[in-house]
């Protein structure tokens, strides 16, 4: 890892960077619960699901957890998109997702990565 490595500097102090598991590129990355944080609290899912399964979900790129959640609403997510492969057969989040992938890193996100800013849902 070199000091001028923005990834490098990112893992450094305890964001997390690597390959968004959506659009495959490599850059700063978010965690995205699968059942949104919201429904947790909810009856059903305190019934349905466990505390690992509630607690359950991936890191993807900034853009494509924007993405989802200007896709889907936080019960759509939680009832019909709680997993990953649910999450990829959805076209119009795949079709964000591959222009995502022809998308550069911005300055912009690659400062924050230098700032080591990781925010989650």
């Amino acid at each position: 890892m070199s000091q001028s490595d923005p990834l490098a500097s990112c893992h450094r102090r305890g964001g997390k960077a690597g390959e968004c598991l959506l659009c495959r590129r490599g850059t700063a990355l978010t965690f995205h619960h699968l059942i949104p944080k919201k429904m947790h609290r909810r009856r059903f899912f305190q019934r349905t699901y466990n505390r690992e399964q509630l607690a359950a979900g991936i890191y993807i790129c900034r853009q494509c957890h924007s993405g989802i959640h200007r896709l889907f609403d936080e019960m759509t997510l939680a009832k019909h998109y709680n997993n990953v492969d649910s999450l990829l057969q959805d076209e119009a989040l795949l079709k964000h997702c591959l222009w995502v992938g022809r998308q550069r890193i911005s300055n912009a996100a690659a400062s924050r990565l230098d700032d080591g800013v990781s925010r989650a849902y």
